[in-house]
């Protein structure tokens, strides 16, 4: 196990560094299009099959804080974007769908987006160091699903 003080400095290092990422990434954002929160929900709806989620499930996927989205699901839903419909499964619940124009749109965004994403992260690192940070964050993510 790390000392105290070596895990505070890596901390530290990445959480600077991800702050950095994330206003680069912000400032380049075509928002115009879509802004950062909204293209988060239509990217995580693109990965779930048949593009649809519960939308509860909703707030575990998206990886910006938004304390109301069940109110951004609604505007995405009057540009056309979503679709929402009763649970099958559960009458309480409700399923958002990402609708053809919703996938549309969000592939536009995706391909600016993914051209800063690569300039940002790949300036400083080459793709041996990008594998090894992948890795050692995601270790870092699979740490914490385990009781301490």
């Amino acid at each position: 196990m790390a000392s105290t003080s070596t895990a505070v400095t890596a901390w530290e290092s990445l959480f600077r560094a991800q702050v950095g990422v994330m206003r680069t990434l912000a400032a380049e954002f075509p928002t115009d299009l879509l802004s950062l929160n909204e293209y988060d929900v239509l990217f995580n709806l693109s990965r779930q099959t048949d593009k649809r989620a519960r939308l509860r499930d909703i707030n575990d996927l998206v990886l910006l804080s938004q304390p109301s989205v069940s109110r951004l699901v609604d505007k995405l839903m009057k540009r056309g974007l979503v679709e929402k419909c009763p649970d099958a499964n559960d009458g309480r619940g409700t399923i958002v769908g990402l609708t053809d124009e919703g996938y549309a749109l969000y592939r536009q965004v995706a391909l600016l987006h993914v051209k800063v994403i690569s300039r940002v992260m790949g300036t400083g690192l080459d793709d041996e160091e990008l594998s090894t940070l992948t890795a050692l964050t995601d270790r870092i993510g699979r740490g914490l699903d385990t009781p301490s």
